[in-house]
């Protein structure tokens, strides 16, 4: 087939493919489509395809993961040797005294820049820990909302922060505290109702309200965490670091 035809001109693929990130429909996680389905999804050669991928990624408006795929944006920092050693390290009221500082500050912001389809996916992901049965479905789901708080705030660097906080949640000793202290005193279903009252205010887009109603939640949070932590070590259970 001659170079020439739309099906295998790079510049046109690459234009297509700009079009498609700014209007396409992505992931929630970024994610592109890979090679093969773009090329049938825009009908082009999957060798301009790829060419203009190279350039897209060449300009940092993607960026690609060994195994994983293509993302949009710019490829993040290296995290994993540094969060190994910051999990390690860390205990959960170190991880407590930075969540008080870091997100009633990004529950301010999203109630401010966040966008309707964000509010709508809050609520969603709050529903999703309702329907939750089990310990690690609640905690993936409750991960969600938090970071969706996080991403409707629109700051990279504080997301970034968030994101390192968050990794701590795949710790199983970390978990394993999370689910006692949740299951104590109808903490799910206080919970709940703070991540409605977080939700409502940034609707309202009422900063103080959003930030003071996320503070509430976390000092809830901490509350329990430190009664129940106090508990495992009278019981000779020491949990104290997430490693």
């Amino acid at each position: 087939m001659p170079d020439n035809l739309p099906t295998e001109n790079s510049n046109y693929a690459l234009e297509r493919l700009r079009d498609l990130l700014r209007h396409g429909e992505i992931g929630d996680d970024g994610k592109l489509p890979t090679e093969r389905m773009l090329s049938e999804k825009l009908g082009l050669s999957r060798r301009a395809i790829r060419r203009a991928l190279e350039v897209l990624e060449a300009e940092g408006a993607i960026w690609r993961k060994q195994g994983s795929g293509t993302y949009v944006g710019q490829k993040p920092h290296e995290w994993s040797d540094q969060l190994e050693t910051i999990v390690a390290g860390t205990n959960f009221m170190e991880i407590m005294e930075v969540r008080l500082r870091i997100e009633p500050q990004l529950a301010q912001l999203a109630a401010l820049r966040a966008k309707g389809s964000d509010i709508d996916r809050m609520r969603e992901l709050a529903q999703k820990i309702l329907g939750s049965e089990d310990a690690d479905a609640k905690e993936l789901w409750d991960g969600a909302l938090h970071r969706q708080i996080a991403q409707a705030a629109g700051n990279l660097l504080f997301l970034s922060i968030f994101d390192v906080i968050n990794r701590v949640r795949q710790d199983d000793a970390w978990q394993a505290i999370r689910e006692r202290a949740r299951s104590s005193a109808n903490t799910m279903g206080i919970s709940n109702a703070q991540h409605a009252a977080i939700i409502d205010a940034i609707a309202a887009r009422d900063p103080a309200k959003a930030g003071e109603a996320m503070r509430q939640h976390l000092l809830m949070l901490q509350e329990r965490l430190i009664r129940q932590t106090s508990m495992d070590h009278l019981e000779g259970d020491p949990l104290g670091n997430v490693s």
